[in-house]
């Protein structure tokens, strides 16, 4: 009798155990329908595939990524100060490099100070065209590209294989935490029923 008082929790456990891992298996497999016994088995991800695309696409565009926080970040003046130390060493580099080389009789009347001074004029107003640039860029990037369409098409195309191989690394530990869950829980209901026994 004692030996059963022992089994029953342990048994419960693995009861337990065993029927949150077959649960979770049945997130993934089986990949392809099964019919058996008239009723059609299926695992939960494979036959949901399209529609999981779907909502994660809509998800990514509209919450996630949108072409307006790509633009703000874009034309941050802080962002457009960090470039213009590139911008001003490649104008130095036109105006007495280049112009020099493409137009030498020009260059033979533009003095130091007045290198200088263009310099500064085309920056002052690089500085007010970025943003506008990449405001209009944004715009018509947003109408050409199509996050969601591109996400659901990407998230479709995704072999069963891949999805799983995805989804196990995003929640394997979730998906062991289950399991262990279910062996607890079932290991708790045996000793309560061991305790009921003994009861009456």
């Amino acid at each position: 009798m004692k030996i059963t008082y022992i089994l029953i929790p342990l048994i419960s456990a693995f009861i337990g155990w065993f029927t949150n891992w077959i649960a979770i298996k049945m997130l993934f497999h089986p990949k392809v329908p099964v019919k058996l016994l008239g009723v059609t088995f299926h695992g939960i991800f494979p036959k949901r595939q399209k529609q999981f695309a779907e909502k994660l696409g809509k998800l990514v565009s509209e919450e996630l990524l949108s072409f307006s926080d790509i633009e703000q970040k874009i034309a941050d003046p802080a962002n457009i100060e960090k470039l213009m130390p590139y911008v001003e060493t490649h104008i130095d580099h036109f105006l007495k490099v280049k112009l020099a080389e493409e137009m030498p009789m020009i260059s033979m009347f533009i003095g130091e100070k007045t290198t200088n001074q263009m310099k500064g004029i085309f920056i002052q107003e690089l500085q007010t065209l970025f943003p506008l640039i990449m405001e209009n860029y944004m715009g018509q990037l947003q109408q050409d590209l199509d996050l969601e369409e591109i996400v659901v098409k990407k998230v479709s195309g995704f072999s069963s294989d891949k999805l799983e191989e995805i989804l196990q690394a995003i929640m394997s530990k979730e998906f062991r935490f289950v399991e262990i869950i279910g062996g607890v829980l079932g290991f708790i209901i045996g000793l309560v029923q061991v305790f009921l026994t003994i009861l009456t």
